[in-house]
């Protein structure tokens, strides 16, 4: 037993989610490492060492995350955290994705994150004591051009974590809170595998940031929890405000892609081989 209790990430296989749980080990939390490919989480948690363990979880499966809620309160004493990480970024058109595409979206970023916050609520709830963080991304704020899919989901995400913080304190919860961190662009093998793909060029256009630094602003959230938290911080004004004039932002569209765009190609020049 961990003398923080436990914690869950979802997606920790690789990228952020791995930080994130190296992390909150480091914190002293027992944590429990979870990622669609089990031989990923397993080495994660080797990595967390001390009581650390894996397991495969696939988020869409709202049982199978209770499940892993109970397997961790079991194991570690109590659950005291649980990070929703788990994501997928389709890019392109939104009229070019087909309805399995949509479906599987919408059930690992949205769903997902539903799935992963009750279940997480339902341990801590009797408790009156729990942190959950919701990895969003800024596309929750502003639609982003290239990931509309994506943005969608997003959005849906936020709104369910904004709205579930609220129910918890009109509910008369003050021990439990629900964060949203909203990132810019985050160098993972998320976007690895998007570099060549112009769609994705929206994830260039403010700030790359490394998963480390994500990571310890995660961390962070468990000791001063804000409803939203955007980073870097300058981003949200200049967000809300393309998110305020929309028929602004559309007009300026072509001028924030093709700087995008750019500085997608001379990212992948400097950082890859």
């Amino acid at each position: 037993m961990s003398a923080r209790g436990g914690a869950l990430v979802t997606g920790a296989g690789r990228g952020l989610g791995r930080e994130i749980a190296l992390a909150l080990a480091a914190r002293g939390h027992a944590v429990h490492v979870t990622d669609v490919d089990g031989e990923a989480a397993a080495a994660v948690a080797a990595q967390c060492g001390g009581a650390s363990f894996a397991s495969i979880l696939d988020v869409r499966d709202g049982e199978a995350c209770r499940a892993a809620a109970r397997d961790t309160a079991a194991r570690a004493g109590g659950l005291d955290v649980w990070v929703n990480n788990a994501g997928i970024l389709p890019t392109g058109y939104g009229w070019e994705q087909d309805e399995a595409h949509r479906r599987l979206a919408f059930e690992i970023n949205a769903l997902g994150t539903i799935n992963g916050t009750l279940a997480a609520l339902e341990l801590m709830r009797p408790r009156g004591t729990g942190q959950v963080v919701n990895i969003v991304s800024l596309a929750g704020l502003a639609a982003a051009p290239g990931q509309t899919l994506y943005s969608a989901t997003k959005h849906a995400a936020i709104a369910f974590s904004i709205g579930t913080q609220a129910d918890l304190h009109r509910s008369g919860e003050r021990g439990i809170h629900v964060s949203a961190l909203c990132p810019d662009g985050i160098w993972t093998p998320m976007l690895h595998e998007k570099v060549d793909d112009p769609e994705a060029a929206a994830s260039w256009t403010g700030v790359l940031l490394q998963p480390a630094d994500v990571a310890r602003r995660a961390v962070q959230l468990l000791d001063r929890p804000k409803p939203v938290a955007v980073m870097p911080r300058w981003r949200s004004p200049v967000l809300r405000f393309y998110d305020a004039v929309p028929g602004l932002g559309i007009r300026l569209l072509p001028l924030v892609m093709a700087d995008a765009r750019r500085r997608q190609r001379r990212w992948k020049a400097r950082n890859t081989v």
